[in-house]
């Protein structure tokens, strides 16, 4: 095994709520305990990845300087909680409006751009979100999969995750304490 354990988390509907092309910093809200998952992975040495789709950029909602913006608030945010986000990686086209892409999700081409860029053991990481684009990857790379199971999952991705067996979990939080139950104790992160 090469490579460092990470959690590639999706933002909206995972990290925050999803507000729908969140724009405005001051509209950034903490989904409860998910700043505690976040910390509890740093301090566990797991490299955070966050990688989110942000079609609102091709779609005109916002741009790239919200994006920025939104994406420090959520920094500070975590920072107050002793938290961290250790990279980010944001798709911001929508295949309709800019044509076909590697990077939006489900597309592994984020997850592979900060796999070689963090020197990272896929198939020993995290990968969790509201909906199934965001676990689809980590069932690609082998990596340990877990949909959460919240207001914002669609009736489709719950339905999906049931009849292919997938994790699922109420919160980040929960989700965090299923991936560390995994981890082998003599097996360091690092």
């Amino acid at each position: 095994m090469s490579g460092r354990i990470a959690a590639f988390l999706d933002r909206d509907g995972t990290i925050i709520e999803d507000a729908s092309y969140v724009r405005d910093p001051d509209d950034v809200a903490l989904i409860p305990r998910a700043a505690n998952a976040i910390r509890r992975l740093n301090e566990l040495g797991v490299v955070v990845i966050v990688v989110t789709n942000q079609s609102g950029i091709a779609r005109g909602y916002l741009d790239l300087a919200d994006y920025q913006r939104v994406q420090a608030r959520l920094d500070e945010v975590l920072a107050r909680e002793g938290a961290r986000i250790d990279a980010t990686y944001m798709c911001p086209h929508l295949p309709e409006i800019t044509g076909p892409c590697d990077c939006r999700k489900p597309g592994l081409g984020l997850y592979r751009q900060a796999i070689a860029e963090h020197d990272l053991d896929a198939s020993r990481s995290l990968f969790a979100g509201d909906r199934w684009r965001d676990i689809e990857p980590g069932k690609v790379l082998g990596g340990f999969t877990v949909m959460l199971d919240v207001a914002s999952t669609p009736a489709a991705d719950r339905d999906r995750a049931k009849s292919e067996a997938v994790t699922t979990a109420t919160s980040l939080a929960a989700a965090v304490d299923l991936f560390v139950a995994t981890l082998p104790r003599a097996d360091s992160p690092q």
